[in-house]
């Protein structure tokens, strides 16, 4: 069987370029057809071994440093790649992916991570900071987008949903039934003895974690005004353009990382008290990796982490976004006992060898 895959671009990487590594480890002779690469990324780990069919939007040097303003032309894009001769398409969509061109009798396949976030229901939240002249460009392009997303369903055979919440979201907007297979998590790489590993002293430290990009939508700033008031050490991860905001808000127990490896990321989950994930996500791997550590999670309970976290065995939720609902959580936290063991155990059931194994079926039944 031949087979490729198709992913929206490799610019921020995160989950999504993970599942994409996760599948060509699967299909190791699939080439992989993307919009754009960074120029930052051509090296990562990510890419690493994968023949990569790039559009023509990576001869335009703007474009492999900042990919946004070209979202018009994304779907163009995405049309324009020569799929005959195939026999399996996967592609592995969050925004324009799904919407490939194939063959009749190619069977298409969409590992869907979410429908486009800023198209449907996050749009208010990606326009809020706009001008008027800006929100009224937005308001013209994504009009077009989301008839384009909708009428690029119909080109895939099966959606694989990487949660029920998004299985509900695709449902919403797409009004299509999706599989859920959850993405693969490295519990092998994340655990609690991950600093012995090290040679280092494995011992617990008295701080809160967070690891995230620094963008509105994960609602870092609710996690500084609730440690402002608690008063309690809280290291953020990450980098992004809330970064020089959030920092004019927090107080000195509230300690800026910026980028880390992933070797650093390990070492801070296996040491913290706890992650503290306030945001709504699709799915959520920061905290699978933090309980694969061993550690427990404080999310706000919505979207994925609902799948990921067990209340009182894994972590707690707290029930709404607000400072004051997560420095409660937190003390409650501070009250209740959790087991390490038991909460690696649970974790282990995202392992990306069960992701695999899930995968390989699926496919096996519809080819």
């Amino acid at each position: 069987m031949k087979i490729a895959l198709v992913h929206d671009f490799f610019c921020n990487l995160g989950g999504s370029d993970a599942v994409v590594q996760a599948l060509h480890q699967l299909f190791p002779d699939a080439p992989v057809y993307t919009l754009i690469v960074y120029d930052r990324n051509r090296d990562a780990d990510v890419l690493q071994g994968m023949e990569l069919r790039c559009s023509f939007l990576q001869r335009i040097p703007w474009a492999r440093r900042s990919h946004q303003p070209f979202l018009p032309l994304f779907p163009i894009a995405v049309e324009q790649f020569n799929l005959r001769g195939y026999d399996l398409i996967i592609s592995s969509s969050h925004s324009c992916a799904k919407g490939v061109i194939t063959p009749p009798e190619t069977l298409h396949i969409c590992y869907c991570h979410t429908p486009m976030r800023y198209a449907w229901d996050m749009y208010p939240e990606y326009t809020r900071q706009m001008g008027r002249p800006g929100r009224a460009v937005m308001a013209l392009v994504m009009h077009y987008v989301r008839l384009w997303d909708v009428l690029s369903t119909a080109r895939v055979d099966h959606f694989i949903a990487n949660s029920r919440f998004v299985a509900r979201r695709i449902w919403k907007y797409y009004r299509r039934e999706a599989t859920v297979i959850h993405p693969p998590v490295d519990t092998t790489y994340f655990t609690p003895e991950a600093c012995a590993e090290l040679g280092r002293n494995n011992r617990d430290e008295d701080y809160y974690l967070m690891v995230s990009r620094l963008t509105g939508y994960k609602r870092i700033d609710l996690a500084v005004a609730a440690f402002n008031r608690l008063g309690r050490p809280l290291r953020i991860i990450g980098d992004g353009p809330e970064l020089r905001r959030l920092q004019a808000l927090a107080r000195p127990n509230i300690t800026f990382l910026g980028y880390q490896s992933r070797a650093v990321v390990r070492e801070h989950l296996a040491r913290c008290r706890a992650l503290i994930f306030p945001g709504v996500e699709d799915f959520g791997i920061v905290p699978v990796e933090a309980q694969a550590a061993g550690r427990p999670v404080i999310a706000y309970a919505a979207g994925g982490a609902l799948e990921t976290v067990v209340e009182g065995v894994t972590g707690l939720f707290f029930p709404e976004q607000s400072p004051a609902a997560l420095s409660a959580t937190v003390e409650q936290f501070e009250q209740t006992p959790f087991d390490k063991q038991l909460i690696r155990e649970h974790a282990c059931q995202f392992d990306a060898a069960r992701f695999a194994e899930q995968m390989r079926a699926f496919v096996a039944a519809l080819s």
